[in-house]
């Protein structure tokens, strides 16, 4: 359990995958931690036709950050959810387009779900289900059962939708950063869509 809370710090932006007192890095801000999109995502996010790859990332954090940048860059239109008003703040002063819960038609959206920590996991995934999303997924550790499907039990949701949670997320690189993690699910997001294997095979 040691080895996963160091991959969650690690994740979470609280320590670095460098090693010795050197790595060691001030906690993660409630703020998203990463780049602002710039004004070329924008411009990519305002063409991308309504409704087509849209991308919702849940939970403001060094993840979803990294994350929404990278796939305004793509051509996603970005939406970051964030039930915690002061995380929503400083999220929007960051740049990112927030709402305070998944909204209630998000089908053919891809929705990833970026902390497993967060008491309303629960209800954000059973709104993405509800709402018809393409792809759902939340990061963990795929090797114990995730605190999800507790919370999605709790709040009545069968047993077929709760299987349709993805975990983990994304490509195996071997991603333990937030840059690479973002990466990595971008990355199998893209694969998933265009029915690719996300290797290197051909």
């Amino acid at each position: 359990m040691a080895e996963e809370s160091d991959a969650c710090a690690v994740a979470h932006g609280a320590v670095s995958a460098q090693t010795g007192p050197a790595a060691v890095q001030a906690p993660a801000p409630a703020a998203v931690q990463a780049p602002a999109p710039a004004a070329a995502p924008v411009a990519a996010q305002a063409a991308a036709p309504s409704g087509d790859r849209t991308l919702v990332a849940v939970f403001a954090g060094p993840v979803s950050g990294y994350l929404l940048r990278y796939a305004a860059d793509a051509g996603y239109r970005t939406l970051l959810v964030e039930p915690d008003a002061a995380r929503a703040d400083a999220a929007k002063m960051a740049g990112f387009p927030v709402l305070p819960a998944v909204p209630g038609d998000v089908a053919g959206a891809d929705v990833v779900v970026t902390d497993h920590h967060r008491d309303e996991l629960g209800v954000a995934l059973r709104d993405a289900l509800a709402g018809k999303a393409r792809w759902v997924g939340i990061m963990g550790n795929p090797h114990h059962e995730g605190p999800h499907v507790a919370a999605l039990e709790s709040l009545g949701v069968a047993p077929g939708e709760i299987a349709k949670v993805h975990r983990p997320i994304g490509l195996n690189i071997g991603s333990r950063t937030p840059p690479e993690i973002a990466l990595s699910t971008l990355a199998g997001l893209i694969a998933d869509r265009n029915s690719r294997p996300g290797g290197f095979s051909f």
